[in-house]
């Protein structure tokens, strides 16, 4: 195996396509959901009985497609893992994180495959959910790690700028652990007769309103309190970003409820879901610097 190095560059891609993903298998989990498919393929690990793939009818399609990306991040995270003990230099972290992706990786196919044989149990579903977004955290941190190097203990904001940053963070995770909450009380639950959670839809939709218009009143008291202390310009414009995608997000979300839960604009809601929780780890993880500039990709060539 000592024969067979991988570079940096290579490592890099891997990294993000492990990262891309998850993130489609998120968004291909949702679309399952919203459109009744949660039982179109009704067995696990094969799709019907003794029949791997799916019927050609809609549903089972649809169900199908999901379990295809699956796989995709099932070969992806073992290649990531291997991988990483076949990079030029020695780095731990990555083992790490790309051991993540593996545990992860397995979490995933035995609560999904509950999932299936408990009739998309709504708290299981939700469940599913939450852990996929711990995935694609890890992910992403691995890619980061994989571009510019190792961190240091150090940050380049101020420690109360700190704090504030993590709240973000801690409220933003918050506010999608309700919306699975939201899910699966709604009238979208995977299947014509799969069971919800039992809390009135409206009051969970509102309390999840109000997270969200925290969140973003925070996010701009972040951007302001960044701009004072003259935080880098790196850093501003991750915080900026985050602060338009959830704009952007809180307008689909009362347009959602305006019209009903209408399956598309769900869908749309929960990919711009996803975009913030990806663009809230990348900013988290540009508060702190690179170990040294020799360690970034640029600097490798």
């Amino acid at each position: 195996m000592r024969r067979f190095r991988v570079s940096y560059r290579l490592f890099v891609v891997i990294a993000l396509t492990a990262a891309t993903c998850y993130a489609l298998l998120v968004i291909t989990g949702g679309a399952v959901r919203l459109t009744g498919s949660g039982l179109g393929c009704p067995d696990w690990p094969s799709c019907y009985q003794h029949q791997i793939t799916a019927q050609l009818s809609f549903h089972p399609i649809v169900e199908f497609g999901n379990r295809v990306i699956t796989a995709a991040v099932s070969v992806i995270s073992i290649v990531a893992f291997i991988s990483a003990f076949l990079l030029e230099e020695d780095r731990r972290d990555l083992r790490w994180l790309s051991f993540g992706l593996v545990l992860g990786l397995i979490a995933q196919i035995i609560l999904g495959g509950v999932v299936v044989l408990t009739k998309l149990n709504p708290y299981l579903v939700s469940l599913h959910f939450v852990l996929t977004l711990a995935v694609l955290a890890d992910a992403l941190v691995l890619a980061f790690r994989a571009i510019y190097g190792q961190p240091r203990r150090t940050f380049v904001i101020d420690p109360a700028l700190l704090w504030l940053s993590r709240l973000l963070l801690l409220v933003l995770t918050v506010l999608v652990s309700i919306g699975a909450v939201v899910s699966g009380s709604g009238p979208h639950a995977g299947a014509k007769d799969a069971k919800r959670i039992p809390i009135a839809f409206r009051d969970i939709a509102e309390a999840h309103s109000d997270v969200a218009l925290f969140l973003i009143g925070l996010t701009l008291a972040t951007l302001f309190a960044l701009y004072q202390a003259k935080a880098p310009n790196t850093v501003q414009r991750r915080a900026r970003l985050v602060f338009e995608l959830l704009v952007v997000q809180g307008a689909l979300g009362f347009t959602q409820y305006l019209i009903h839960d209408n399956a598309v604009v769900v869908e749309v809601h929960l990919a711009g879901a996803t975009a913030i929780w990806t663009a809230m780890i990348w900013f988290y993880l540009h508060l702190r610097p690179t170990s040294s500039a020799t360690q970034s990709l640029g600097a490798r060539g």
